[in-house]
């Protein structure tokens, strides 16, 4: 975990200040706060510094990251080890996500292996419903399981992720960032597109799946 991170949670623990006091401190939302202190977005340095500003902390100097040269690509490893992830219940990856701090491991009864990195955290979810089947490719059939990382990832439009509602609902769809606005869209088109605001949390981004048996 970052050390700014800790500094932050560390402080506002000590003074009682929570994510929606310490927004309104330096004019963002909510649900940006939960995302920079949760690791699953990257705030610049402006904005970490605002936050230990707000609560009392010298600022820190932080290097940012060099850009990478948008016309170099990585190059692929020719081979990536296996590694097993669990298969948990969508209720218990809402729990993690809502606290993971507190969330206490269960034995699961099945363990699936990727070659995806998902990070120490990661875990599979069987897709549930018909709300990411569509004619075409992807396609993501109810039984269907996906892999998810939980941190250290970006929001990228196109891409599938598993988000929270703060009444308690967890859904995965296809995340769009357009015109300003995000939304939450299934690829089946009888289901509606969901606009996000910071009732909901992006909690993982899918990474990796696996068909049910007998679907290709």
């Amino acid at each position: 975990m970052d050390e700014w991170i800790k500094a932050v949670r560390s402080a506002m623990a000590q003074q009682r200040v929570t994510q929606a006091q310490l927004a309104e401190r330096i004019g963002k939302t909510q649900g940006a706060i939960a995302h920079w202190l949760n690791g699953r977005r990257e705030p610049g340095l402006a904005d970490i510094n605002a936050m230990l500003s707000a609560l009392g902390i010298e600022a820190l100097s932080i290097q940012q990251p060099p850009q990478r040269h948008q016309n170099v690509e990585l190059a692929l490893q020719p081979s990536r080890s296996l590694r097993d992830y669990p298969v948990i219940s969508w209720v218990i990856a809402g729990q993690r996500a809502e606290s993971p701090e507190n969330f206490s491991r269960q034995a699961p009864e099945e363990w699936l292996p990727s070659t995806e990195n998902a990070g120490q955290d990661g875990y599979w979810l069987v897709v549930k419903g018909p709300s990411m089947t569509a004619p075409g490719s992807p396609s993501f059939p109810e039984g269907t399981r996906i892999l998810v990382r939980p941190e250290g990832f970006d929001l990228v439009s196109g891409k599938f992720y598993v988000a929270k509602h703060r009444d308690g609902e967890t859904t995965f769809k296809q995340y769009i960032y357009d015109g300003g606005r995000e939304y939450l869209v299934p690829l089946n088109k009888e289901f509606k597109q969901v606009e996000m605001d910071d009732n909901w949390d992006v909690i993982g981004r899918v990474i990796d799946m696996k068909a049910p048996k007998g679907v290709l």
